[in-house]
C-alpha cells in the first residue's frame, strides 16, 4: 500500500481528482487531494498566497504520514512538488509531474511559459484589477483545459474553478543536488495539451531527467479525461 499526495495544478482544488482518489483507494492504496491556500475551498486571501505558504501546508500534511508519500503534481502543481521535495527529500517516495512544471534551478514557470510562447493560457488570462489574482477567458476554458473531457466535468470545473494567485508561478525554484535531485521522478507527458504542449513538457523532462516518463493521449486534464489510465501509471511508478 502507497500514500498519494494530489496536488492540483492553477485555478483548481483538490476537487479536480475526485475520479482519481476513489480508483486509488480500490487498489488498496491511500490518497489525499488538498486544496492549496488560496483555492479550492480554503480562504486564505490571495494576498498572502505564496510558493512558501503553499509548499508549507503540503509539507505538514506529508509529515503526519507514516511512511514517505508518492507526491503528484498537475500542471503548476509541479513546482509545488519540486519545493516540497527540496524541504521534505526523505519524506517523497517519488514525485510524478503530471503535464507538469519540472524547473530547473533558478527557474521560474511564468518564466518559461511565456519564453516557449505556445501555451494558450498567454492570450486567454485576464488580470485583476489589484494584480495579485488571475482567471481564464470563460469562453475558453475547454479548449484550453478540458477538449477531450465529458460535459459534466466541463460543467464542474466552470462551477469550481477560482482566481490563481500571481506570486507563486514567478517564484524562482531554489533546488539542491541534496535534496531535490535526490528523489526519483517520473513524468507524464500528455500529447494533446494546450496549457503545456508537449514540446514543451518534453524539453522539460529532457532537461531535469526523469526515471520514468509515461504518455497519454489526452488533454491537460486526464484526471477527468483518462482517469484509470492515470492511476494505472500512478500505481505503476512504485
Amino acid at each position: 500500500m502507497a500514500t498519494y499526495v494530489l496536488i492540483h495544478g492553477s485555478w483548481h482544488g483538490g476537487w479536480c481528482w475526485y475520479k482519481v482518489i476513489p480508483l486509488l483507494e480500490r487498489a488498496g492504496h491511500k490518497a489525499f487531494a488538498p486544496d492549496l491556500p488560496g483555492l479550492g475551498r480554503d480562504t486564505t486571501p490571495l494576498s498572502d498566497v505564496t510558493l512558501d505558504s503553499w509548499t508549507d501546508s503540503v509539507c505538514a500534511l506529508i509529515d503526519a504520514q507514516a511512511e514517505p508519500v508518492v507526491l503528484v503534481g498537475h500542471s503548476r502543481g509541479g513546482i509545488v512538488i519540486s519545493s516540497v521535495a527540496e524541504r521534505r527529500p526523505r519524506k517523497i517516495a517519488k514525485l510524478v509531474y503530471v503535464a507538469a512544471g519540472l524547473l530547473r534551478e533558478g527557474e521560474s514557470l511564468r518564466q518559461l511559459i511565456a519564453e516557449d510562447g505556445t501555451s494558450l493560457t498567454i492570450p486567454n488570462r485576464i488580470m485583476a484589477d489589484d494584480g495579485q489574482s488571475a482567471t481564464v477567458r470563460p469562453e475558453a476554458i475547454k479548449e484550453i483545459f478540458y477538449g477531450e473531457c465529458d460535459e459534466e466535468d466541463v460543467m464542474l470545473a466552470r462551477l469550481l474553478l477560482r482566481p490563481e494567485p500571481i506570486r507563486p508561478a514567478g517564484t524562482e525554484l531554489r533546488l539542491t543536488a541534496a535534496n531535490f535531485h535526490s528523489v526519483p521522478r517520473a513524468y507524464v507527458e500528455c500529447l494533446r495539451d494546450r496549457v503545456l504542449p508537449p514540446s514543451l513538457q518534453k524539453r522539460m523532462y529532457s532537461a531535469v531527467p526523469c526515471d520514468q516518463v509515461f504518455q497519454l493521449d489526452t488533454d491537460h486534464s486526464p484526471f477527468f479525461s483518462a482517469p484509470r489510465k492515470l492511476v494505472e501509471i500512478l500505481t505503476n511508478v512504485i
